[in-house]
């Protein structure tokens, strides 16, 4: 657990993968051809907790569908990129754009497609529900599965090791 809050200290952006991290990983299709998807709350309030303690927020998924652009706005997160199969691709131009290095990346992933940018960046993490081989590859494994927390346990560990969970929180008492 030092070596993670240790490579929280520099992290200016969290980067989310969606189906298996902020959901589940099941697909619902409807008749008429449109998907939707559930999203955990508790999800949600961790990332819009980390967006105002100062970090920023991505989205890198490999599908497109407009639930999740929704989500997106709802929650405030600040770069969406979806239907992009090539994620460290995806990445190299996120931090063009930002000015940022890889050592200030933390990304939560699940499945192959994820490992390489989980590789890469300072913190990278992998869900428990994950693929065995990307489990075995990041920096790190959530206690809790896509779609039920795990999110939540993310931007809490970087909020801890940057000292802004105690605030954050105690904003409720």
């Amino acid at each position: 657990m030092n070596d993670l809050l240790q490579r929280t200290r520099s992290i200016k952006l969290a980067i989310f993968d969606v189906d298996g991290v902020l959901t589940d990983g099941k697909l619902y299709f409807l008749v008429d051809g449109s998907e939707f998807k559930t999203f955990n709350t508790l999800d949600g309030q961790g990332i819009k907790m980390l967006i105002n303690s100062g970090v920023r927020t991505a989205i890198i998924s490999g599908r497109k569908t407009p639930v999740v652009e929704r989500r997106a706005q709802n929650l405030g997160i600040q770069h969406l990129y979806q239907g992009r199969e090539d994620k460290l691709d995806v990445l190299d131009e996120l931090l063009a754009e930002l000015g940022l290095t890889y050592e200030q990346v933390a990304y939560l992933g699940d499945d192959l497609p994820d490992l390489p940018v989980i590789r890469r960046v300072g913190l990278g993490m992998a869900v428990a529900s994950a693929n065995d081989f990307v489990r075995e590859h990041a920096h790190g494994v959530t206690q809790a599965r896509g779609g039920e927390g795990a999110a939540r346990e993310f931007c809490e560990l970087i909020m801890r090791g940057q000292g802004t969970l105690d605030a954050a929180q105690s904003a409720y008492l």
